[in-house]
């Protein structure tokens, strides 16, 4: 018996559809600028941008729509469709009978297929719909607004250092990922009182012991620990650097303010990974004449 499919999987293989119809367009939009026309590049790159969110702000609204209240007319549909291949199913019962070993292997085969099938566009709906996604869009669409992207830095409870590490290195002015390590400790050692007050033991809620903290220094200097605003604020003032961190449900912080230079900027992330939050850095808006050239 054929399997059915359901309305979200339809809803899904529409939405597959329109992404595909909109590279085709992308691509024609491409070719109608000439390469060494910087200026239309430029602003094509921006219609781009544009042209994809709102797709994906449309698949996002009907999937909502779905979920909320499916249609009656799809689900009657489908109750017809299922209730004619039972009819059909009746009337080849004798035939199925005799279904050769080949066919078997054949119907297994394509009943794993269709599983796999399901499986993809149910983890693209939840996908869809997930913390990970919005918090993505959201930090997309004020980054284009600054002409900036994200920069994939790794997740390895080192991506804080490593973000500033590769904003340093852009300005010409590199710090190797030990050495911001180590200068920040010495800082958080150095100026025990203004980090003290933070550190508390998360069972008994006593602000740390003196080698509680000197523990805690060590782990930012030799492991692999991750840094958070504690460590910024130290960076911040080993660097006289401000340290701005974009966020996607919050306004940006700026730390270290009163060094007014143009700040190192960094993105949090709270849903990037399944691990939980994550720093990237971020680059200039790549440019598609630029891009296509390189």
């Amino acid at each position: 018996m054929e399997e059915v499919e359901t309305a979200e999987e339809l809803l899904v293989k529409q939405h597959r559809k329109e992404k595909k119809d909109l590279q085709a367009k992308i691509q024609s939009m491409k070719n109608a600028v000439a390469k060494n026309d910087k200026k239309r590049r430029k602003q094509l790159t921006e219609d781009i941008a544009k042209l994809e969110a709102e797709l994906t702000q449309k698949h996002e609204n009907e999937l909502k729509q779905f979920q909320n209240s499916s249609s009656v007319e799809e689900v009657s549909d489908a109750m017809d469709s299922v209730s004619l291949a039972n009819d059909e199913e009746k009337t080849d019962s004798s035939m199925q009978a005799r279904t050769s070993k080949a066919q078997k292997r054949r119907d297994k085969k394509a009943a794993l297929e269709k599983e796999r099938e399901n499986r993809i566009a149910e983890a693209e709906v939840e996908n869809l719909a997930g913390s990970r996604h919005q918090e993505g869009l959201k930090l997309r669409q004020k980054l284009m607004e600054r002409h900036l992207q994200i920069k994939e830095i790794s997740s390895d409870g080192h991506c804080m250092y490593r973000a500033v590490e590769d904003q340093l290195t852009e300005r010409g002015a590199p710090l190797s990922l030990k050495e911001l390590r180590t200068q920040t400790a010495q800082y958080m050692r150095s100026h025990a009182d203004d980090f003290l007050p933070f550190l508390t033991d998360p069972n008994s809620g006593d602000m740390y012991t003196a080698d509680e903290f000197e523990k805690y220094c060590n782990d930012v200097a030799d492991t692999a620990a991750w840094g958070g605003q504690l460590e910024l604020k130290a960076l911040s003032q080993v660097l006289q650097l401000p340290i701005e961190v974009i966020q996607a449900e919050s306004p940006s912080v700026i730390i270290g303010e009163e060094y007014g230079k143009p700040p190192i900027t960094l993105v949090y992330m709270r849903h990037a990974y399944g691990l939980g939050e994550h720093y990237n850095s971020v680059e200039p808006l790549k440019d598609l004449a630029n891009e296509e050239e390189g």
